[in-house]
């Protein structure tokens, strides 16, 4: 893991101790009217365009659209990284981000990287490991508090960085594309899982993917943004019961659909 990779982790990590739980509310996360622009050679580039969006407490919704649209920049305004250009963000409490990469810190074991968040959160010394096991449990890892990064298969890396995530306690998890580098069979095993987890804690999710069949498999609602300058171009509700399957054909058929958009926003980008 790089350095700036740790800065970004340890970050995260820390905003999520500092902030207070905040009074619960009707939303996870409000997203108002935001926009925003970087710098670059010809001048201001506007990446996200008049997003707004509600996450309901302990729906799943995921964030769908091409590469570049500004799915993971979205993201990372809700997660309190960056600020909006325009427009205002709200939270249920400070979000927890579960990134594309593990990004565990491979000198500490996979129960010592949960017990740091969990220390940051404050919880008492004598606590940090019985809570990390049951975290690891939770993530069916049991057994492999003394592991080191390196002794993991990525599937394992994953469900550990979850169970960091989850050590924060938060109401809004925050996941940037976290199985697009693991292969189809243990994608398809950890998304039943994330099923599983999202379900028996009723934490808020906001899932950022370029996968359509991922989006449906996993969401109560999946939001296709446009490409460049992103906006929110539609919204689907799924009503498919779950647990699902890649290949249930409902979950197809919505593929389907939702692919012909993409493809469309696609074909609307390559235009201009």
């Amino acid at each position: 893991m790089s350095s700036q990779e740790v800065t970004t982790v340890a970050t995260a990590l820390a905003k999520t101790a500092d902030a207070e739980a905040g009074t619960s509310v009707e939303y996870a996360a409000r997203i108002e009217h935001v926009s925003k622009s970087f710098a670059g050679p010809a001048g201001q580039q506007l990446v996200l365009d008049d997003i707004t969006l509600d996450v309901a407490p302990g729906e799943f919704v995921t964030l769908l659209g091409a590469s570049g649209c500004g799915k993971s920049t979205l993201l990372n305004l809700v997660a309190g990284l960056d600020k909006p250009s325009a427009g205002g963000i709200s939270t249920d409490g400070r979000p927890a981000l579960m990134f594309q990469e593990h990004a565990l810190f491979p000198w500490l074991t996979a129960g010592k990287n949960i017990e740091l968040a969990l220390k940051l959160r404050g919880v008492a010394k004598a606590d940090r490991r019985s809570r990390a096991e049951e975290l690891l449990q939770l993530v069916r890892l049991e057994g492999a508090y003394g592991k080191r990064v390196h002794e993991l298969s990525g599937g394992m890396r994953q469900r550990v960085a979850l169970a960091r995530a989850l050590a924060q306690d938060s109401r809004l998890l925050l996941m940037d594309e976290p199985f697009a580098a693991l292969d189809a069979i243990t994608r398809d095993v950890l998304h039943d899982e994330l099923t599983r987890i999202w379900r028996e804690t009723n934490v808020s999710v906001l899932f950022v993917t370029h996968n359509v069949r991922e989006a449906v498999r996993l969401a109560e609602r999946v939001v296709l943004l446009s490409s460049r300058p992103g906006r929110v171009a539609r919204e689907w509700t799924v009503d498919i019961p779950q647990p699902r399957r890649i290949e249930d054909p409902a979950v197809a058929e919505l593929s389907v659909e939702i692919t012909e958009q993409l493809r469309g926003e696609i074909r609307r980008h390559g235009q201009h």
